[in-house]
């Protein structure tokens, strides 16, 4: 018999409750915003796919594993159709969700109901029924997430191709819609400092100053860490382009401090970080193309520099992680690495004769 206390609630209005108590929590600093943000729409697309009218406390376990599979067929949003396939390549179908967004929308379905149950909305945990795995889901995850060198060459120098002359990739559009500048540096930052989407979203104009002669971004990241990053010259250059010519076509006024503006003034969602990647990728020749996300460049910046050999506090710092075991989450294998390597071997001396 079911206990008194469970609450005949339906999925829409607990995801509701939910949604709402995740957002509160951004105000007593207990989640980051970004993350309130992710596990509210996880919620609310669970909500979407079970029924928002069905009665909570009627899901079972393999309800759950419905709504998982459903969830792993479902085309990426995030993503402009043609420009990706579920292979990972730019040109096919609107690409389906990777592993990674797989595992994030099951952690979020599960701190979910972890909270129904204390909450009492319903009886019983239907997680633990749960017998769907990653595998069953579709195994979309690559094999590394990193772009290799000629791809991410290929992103770079269409990025800087487009904020060196941005008059004539905008040649067509409303001088108060273009938006070239911004496109070039987002990718270029993504690229070369790696931040967190959100923490590049959430960037302000006055986070960036000069020390030195050296462009410096403090960046505001994870638990309340600010970090003082340097940027690479050409990346300081498209910055103080952006400032200077393309920010001011885009200020309305409605986001004072905000760095990066949507044509229409407001703050750059993260949402909307994807389509510029997007856009810039469609610029790279085609056998130097690749799809990736935002988190896959910031995997691109961890994986070359550790391969140059940087050293890897100063890798640790620059991508805001708390310790150095966080790195290895984000080192990729990259073609030939192993090969070069043995070359230079230092108790060999190098090998002249490849």
């Amino acid at each position: 018999m079911r206990p008194a206390d469970v609450q005949r609630l339906t999925v829409a209005e607990t995801v509701d409750r939910y949604a709402e108590m995740v957002r509160a929590k951004t105000a007593t600093g207990a989640l980051a915003p970004g993350s309130a943000e992710v596990y509210a729409r996880d919620v609310h697309t669970f909500a979407g796919l079970a029924g928002p009218d069905r009665v909570l406390d009627d899901l079972d376990g393999s309800d759950v594993d419905e709504v998982l599979l459903r969830f792993a067929r479902k085309p990426d949003g995030r993503r402009a159709e043609g420009t990706g396939g579920s292979d990972g390549s730019v040109g096919g179908a609107a690409p389906l969700q990777s592993a990674a967004s797989q595992a994030r929308f099951r952690r979020s379905v599960s701190a979910f109901f972890r909270h129904a149950e204390i909450s009492g909305w319903v009886q019983l945990n239907p997680m633990l029924a749960v017998t769907v795995r990653s595998k069953e889901r579709g195994g979309l995850r690559a094999e590394r997430r990193a772009l290799t060198s000629e791809q991410a060459a290929g992103l770079v120098g269409a990025a800087r191709e487009l904020g060196a002359d941005p008059h004539e990739r905008g040649r067509r559009r409303r001088s108060d819609q273009r938006t070239e500048l911004r496109d070039a540096l987002v990718v270029l930052v993504l690229a070369a400092v790696g931040p967190r989407v959100s923490e590049l979203t959430g960037a302000n104009s006055e986070d960036f100053f000069v020390n030195a002669g050296t462009r410096y971004w403090r960046i505001f990241g994870k638990g309340g860490r600010t970090r003082d990053v340097p940027l690479p010259q050409p990346v300081a250059q498209v910055l103080d382009a952006y400032l200077a010519e393309g920010r001011p076509l885009l200020d309305r006024g409605l986001e004072p401090k905000a760095l990066l503006l949507s044509w229409r003034g407001r703050r750059l969602a993260r949402g909307d970080v994807q389509a510029v990647i997007d856009r810039v990728l469609a610029r790279v020749e085609p056998d130097r193309r690749r799809s990736v996300t935002p988190h896959g460049l910031r995997h691109t910046t961890a994986t070359h520099l550790l391969a140059a050999a940087t050293d890897m506090d100063a890798v640790r710092r620059v991508l805001g992680h708390a310790d150095l075991s966080t790195l290895g989450r984000y080192r990729d294998e990259l073609p030939g690495e192993l090969e070069a390597a043995m070359r230079v071997h230092p108790l060999l001396g190098r090998d002249d004769t490849t």
